[in-house]
């Protein structure tokens, strides 16, 4: 199989096991008692980040190359996941949680182990290519561009899936054990993670670099990514990937339930929107992918700063469409370009960043940068900033009858305003390097 095939197969399979829950999982979460807690959902994957991926870019980098810890990481946050999905199948569809403490931290293991897979993802697929005489700039986005795939069939399958007595089919329709409403999500997720462990074993090898001479504590450790902060450039970035990544997880966690809500609404209780959230989200991933593609024409004609700040602000007009969208004609377009929007937003600083970050630094601290980059993102930032989220949705809306209504405009339009304030300060103080990123050397 060709070489960018094969890796393009790895981050399809990827993030279609992100795919599967990420954005339905609040609507699930109300059903099951836990309504009032999506915001820590959300925030558990940045918490874990903050310290997991690191920890897993040190050992990449040190001790079990890249590739194969991926696919131990899969299998572990696999069968946390499957069990998840095995709680709720006890309870029943449409039941609470018996067990919801256990429940979380089922969930919370699970994530553990997947969210450092997003930066090993990356490290494997920048190794293997650099292995082979490839470029990453112009290789890299095209396969990267499947994982986006991935998610995006994920998140049809569950929106349009669902079992009833009769058995297992598809439909747009209405069916009251939709997969997008129900726990059978997890175990979309949990299958897919267990068939990426195996199939991460029959990738190349991505053989660990070893440091010849005396290693300090502070290498063997894995810490010397750290060392990044102390050029300026450096530390404004990983400054501003934090405060990016406060945007991050909030329309993952919130879309769905806000979309679903106005279900609770008689004159728009059977529009497409209400009844397909997770479809309609899906147009995210589908300008995510298109965006991707972009990507090395935009970073070599106009560099970091530029690129980095078209994401941020993507981000006013991501939360501000939604602020004044509705989901019948003419107000759904607005729903559409919130979606068509992110694409922007979200790649332009991901993944754009993940190859800003492997051009500046050096070969044998390249997992550990990773991580540090996905810590600063996943980890703090998209902490934060969804547990701010979800003290602004609670403190505005609530549930009723198995929706989440309220003042969902104001929620919109603060988060707009948080993004609009980064955006323009990121411009103000950020002043890169001028050389083109093309141009950077090891």
């Amino acid at each position: 199989m060709n070489l960018k095939l094969r890796l393009s197969v790895m981050n399809f399979l990827e993030f279609a096991v992100w795919g599967a829950y990420l954005t339905c999982m609040g609507n699930y979460l109300g059903v099951a008692g836990l309504g009032d807690k999506i915001s820590w959902f959300y925030a558990i994957q940045g918490i874990v980040s903050i310290f997991m991926p690191t920890l897993m870019g040190i050992v990449a980098d040190k001790y079990i190359q890249p590739q194969r810890l991926l696919g131990l990481c899969h299998l572990v946050a696999g069968a946390f996941m499957i069990s998840c999905w095995w709680m709720g199948e006890q309870a029943g569809f449409g039941n609470e949680l018996a067990d919801k403490s256990l429940f979380i931290a089922l969930y919370t293991l699970s994530v553990a182990f997947y969210m450092p897979t997003i930066a090993l993802t990356n490290t494997a697929a920048f190794t293997i290519l650099k292995n082979n005489g490839l470029d990453t700039v112009r290789d890299f986005p095209p396969i990267r561009v499947l994982g986006t795939v991935g998610f995006i069939a994920t998140m049809w399958f569950v929106n349009c899936a669902f079992i009833d007595d009769s058995g297992f089919g598809f439909t747009l329709g209405e069916n009251a054990h939709k997969f997008q409403y129900t726990y059978l999500q997890f175990l979309v997720s949990g299958v897919l993670s267990v068939v990426l462990f195996a199939y991460c074993f029959t990738l190349p090898e991505c053989k660990l670099e070893k440091k010849e001479g005396k290693v300090s504590l502070v290498e063997t450790l894995g810490l010397n990514a750290f060392k990044l902060f102390k050029r300026r450039q450096m530390a404004l970035f990983f400054i501003f990937s934090a405060l990016l990544g406060m945007c991050l997880q909030v329309t993952n966690g919130f879309a769905g339930p806000f979309l679903t809500s106005f279900k609770g609404t008689p004159e728009f209780a059977d529009t497409f929107a209400a009844n397909n959230a997770t479809m309609l989200t899906s147009v995210s991933q589908i300008s995510e992918a298109l965006c991707i593609l972009m990507i090395p024409f935009f970073l070599k004609r106009f560099g970091i700063k530029v690129v980095m700040m078209m994401s941020l602000f993507a981000w006013v007009f991501r939360f501000g469409f939604f602020g004044i969208g509705d989901p019948a004609m003419p107000g759904v377009i607005f729903f559409i370009l919130s979606c068509i929007v992110y694409g922007v937003a979200f790649d332009f600083f991901n993944v754009s960043g993940g190859i800003f970050v492997d051009q500046e630094c050096e070969p044998n601290i390249k997992a550990s940068a990773q991580g540090l980059f996905m810590m600063m993102t996943n980890g703090l930032g998209a902490t934060i900033g969804t547990l701010a989220a979800g003290e602004i949705v609670n403190a505005y809306c609530q549930w009723e009858g198995g929706f989440l209504v309220g003042d969902w405009q104001t929620c919109w339009f603060t988060f707009a305003a948080f993004a609009l304030v980064v955006g323009i300060t990121f411009a103000i103080v950020f002043k890169p390097e001028k050389k083109p990123i093309g141009e950077i050397k090891h």
